[in-house]
């Protein structure tokens, strides 16, 4: 699994809509797994705004199980002078993530759904096969603990 992937598909999402300023993509512990931004010098802590969008979503997310009102679809704040947009990216636990989008005021929020909805599934394949990955360095440490384990059973035969 290769992070271009996530950058491709989050690039797409960005050239979307003109009125996207920024896009997130976080577990859902709150960890930026990657992100795009259309103008470097829209300066944002990446980290905290989707550590922040995350945890915002899973908390309107247990509301909604609290109530039985189904699940949720996207979380909307409007502020002055921009929107959060964040939705699930897909509907197992441990493969979903948070697609965070920071627009302008003005953005077509129905395109904005649009946008959200057919990402959700694209990213929620990519996303499933990332955290399904091993790390090397994990599977290779494995690989010597196994055959250390063997030498020492071998010794332990010869006594």
């Amino acid at each position: 699994m290769d992070v271009k992937s996530f950058d491709r598909i989050l690039a797409k999402i960005i050239k979307a809509e003109p009125g996207i300023k920024k896009v997130i993509l976080a577990d859902r512990t709150g960890l930026t797994i990657a992100h795009v931004s259309k103008f470097s010098y829209y300066p944002v802590d990446v980290d905290g705004i989707g550590a922040i969008a995350s945890a915002v979503f899973c908390a309107s997310e247990e509301q909604g199980k609290s109530l039985d009102i189904g699940n949720l679809q996207i979380v909307t704040s409007e502020f002055d002078d921009g929107k959060i947009f964040a939705s699930n990216t897909g509907q197992g636990a441990g493969s979903s993530g948070v697609l965070c989008i920071i627009t302008d005021k003005d953005v077509n929020i129905g395109m904005i759904r649009l946008v959200m909805k057919s990402a959700s599934s694209e990213l929620d394949k990519v996303l499933a096969e990332f955290l399904g990955e091993k790390p090397p360095i994990e599977a290779e440490a494995g690989k010597d603990e196994e055959a250390d384990l063997k030498n020492a059973l071998g010794e332990l035969d010869k006594i």
